[in-house]
């Protein structure tokens, strides 16, 4: 089988309607107050929240049955570019029709970034004129990027998120040395819909290159797709409003919460780290501030971030409100040191190599495949054990079988995106449900069996667990011994 690659491709701007963004959902909730089961067999609960978009603290959990999944969810829609979205053709059912609100395109600037030899990157053009794009010309252009030909990139920007394309024309021009550089970004409220504009983006930053001063296309765009905003409130950064969420925490799942669908984004995350997933994803239910370096292109590493956020999915209620929200910050660089000091969980990925030796501002550091950290406490986590390298056999056995389906019986149904995102999701799901348990017993005692059960290991994740306890703050008391200590 031919491999997808995980670069969009330079094609005509084509939106994704909103009605063809949609999922599979639970049915109404029976008389007695018990929830049927989704369709698909999917474990209900709400992925937004479940990565760290909270709309609620403290509190103690609530505990639900997970159904287990045995069915992959059909792909019989056409997402952006030309691959498959998770759409259920027996449940199209729209995310106004689900929560009685539907995500609206909440664009809050277009900008033109171009990189001028004499004064570095800047803001060449923008709309609204007014609007606050301190720093931007950074985060738009990754650095080391003049050595390469184009590149997209995800950011955060106080409370908005971002979106821009770059590219690198060779020019005959003294006065610009040789090469003219631009990139096109857009910002927004929310990350969820941003890659709806991926084309259009590509598309434009093509036509600035070609036709430096051109910004008609870009005008008409923002007149389009402006956001109408509230007055400035807290500069909290939501998916969307927390009333929305409220009534339906419960009952289903947000399928925008992905950032682009890319062919092998999740496959080929998994496949780059290996089996270091099963550290990564040990690190992310921690909650850990993550780190991530790459040189350009930067494009392919925001989306490992993204997918180091869906690691921690949890879909059960209540779980992970009291903890810190896991955000992706996506593309960073020196401008934004002062707003990662304050943060006490993200994900995150730069270009600029200095970070390394910033170790204030990170627990974990990734480079290539390295995963590392300098914290004496979270060292064991780093040690892959015997029951992680059966999960790992296990998740490959899963996508082997699945690929063959793909090839020999000419299954089209089946999402390798969706069965590595639910792998975690139910591992997540066994822990959680059973701690919750163990806590609401008349013997809130964790045992090896209990452990176990969870899919870890009673001595090799007893520090993994130890944290867990404390993290989530989940009343059960450890007992089982510690083989290396009197």
């Amino acid at each position: 089988m031919v491999e997808q690659s995980d670069r969009a491709p330079l094609l005509d701007w084509e939106e994704i309607p909103p009605n063809e963004l949609t999922q599979a959902v639970p049915a109404p909730a029976k008389e007695n107050g018990s929830e049927s089961n989704p369709p698909d067999g999917r474990s209900l609960g709400s992925t937004a929240l479940a990565i760290g978009w909270s709309t609620s603290s403290g509190g103690p959990a609530s505990v639900t049955t997970i159904p287990s999944v045995n069915r992959s969810p059909h792909l019989d829609h056409p997402g952006p570019w030309g691959v498959p979205s998770p759409i259920h053709a027996d449940s199209r059912i729209s995310l106004k029709e689900r929560l009685g609100w539907e995500e609206k395109d909440q664009i809050v600037a277009v900008f033109v970034v171009t990189f001028d030899t004499r004064s570095g990157n800047m803001v060449e053009w923008c709309l609204p004129q007014d609007v606050n794009l301190d720093g931007v010309e950074f985060k738009s252009m990754a650095s080391g990027s003049h050595r390469i030909a184009n590149d997209f990139i995800y950011f955060r920007k106080g409370c908005y998120f971002g979106l821009a394309c770059f590219a690198n024309m060779p020019v005959e021009s003294e006065l610009e040395r040789g090469a003219r550089m631009k990139s096109v970004g857009i910002l927004s409220p929310s990350y969820t819909l941003l890659y709806r504009y991926m084309h259009f983006l590509e598309n434009q930053v093509r036509h600035q290159l070609q036709c430096p001063g051109s910004y008609s296309p870009l005008e008409a765009f923002y007149e389009d797709k402006k956001a109408v905003l509230p007055p400035a409130g807290n500069g909290l950064v939501t998916a969307c409003p927390t009333s929305a969420w409220v009534p339906a925490i419960n009952r289903c799942m947000h399928p925008e919460m992905k950032i682009t669908h890319p062919a092998g984004c999740m496959s080929q995350f998994i496949h780059f780290f290996g089996e270091q997933i099963m550290v990564l994803w040990k690190f992310a239910l921690l909650r850990k501030r993550i780190l991530i370096f790459s040189p350009p292109p930067v494009g392919v590493v925001c989306y490992r971030v993204y997918c180091c956020c869906s690691l921690a999915n949890i879909s059960i209620p209540g779980i992970g409100v009291s903890v810190p929200e896991f955000r992706p910050f996506f593309y960073i660089n020196v401008a934004d040191i002062a707003a990662l000091a304050t943060e006490m969980s993200y994900v995150a990925c730069t270009t600029e190599k200095i970070f390394e030796e910033k170790k204030e501002l990170y627990d974990v550091y990734v480079d290539n495949q390295n995963v590392k950290t300098h914290r004496d406490s979270l060292q064991p986590l780093l040690r892959l054990n015997g029951v992680d390298r059966e999960k790992y056999r296990k998740l490959s056995e899963q996508r082997q079988l699945l690929l063959y389906t793909q090839e020999v019986d000419g299954d089209c149904t089946s999402n390798e995106e969706d069965l590595f995102i639910l792998f975690f999701m139910e591992q997540n799901n066994r822990i959680f449900q059973t701690l919750s348990e163990v806590a609401a017993s008349a013997d809130p005692t964790l045992t090896a069996e209990h452990v176990r059960a969870m899919g870890l290991d009673p001595q090799a994740d007893r520090t993994f667990l130890v944290d867990l306890l404390e993290l989530y703050g989940i009343d059960a008391m450890l007992v089982i011994d510690n083989p290396c200590c009197p």
